[in-house]
């Protein structure tokens, strides 16, 4: 049968699993942001507005505003 293993080194060991965790994951997000904002920005420049809802997402998030209020303008400055 295991040892019951105590909260404190149970919470311990957690904290230290999240934090390699973030060490190692951290660079592989930071990529994968610069490539999904590559990405869109090429399909603003490509495409019409009103453009697809992930794209259109992807433009509110950049903004901070609703995508309904978003204007072509705003959204083809953030394709430059």
């Amino acid at each position: 049968m295991a040892h019951r293993m105590s909260t404190a080194t149970r919470m311990d060991r957690a904290r230290d699993n999240a934090a390699v965790t973030r060490t190692e994951n951290g660079p592989r997000k930071r990529a994968a942001r610069a490539h999904r904002d590559a990405t869109y920005a090429e399909l603003i420049k490509k495409g019409t507005f009103p453009y697809t809802p992930a794209v259109m997402s992807w433009v509110s998030v950049k903004l901070g505003k609703r995508a309904a209020l978003v204007t072509e303008a705003e959204a083809k400055s953030l394709a430059k």
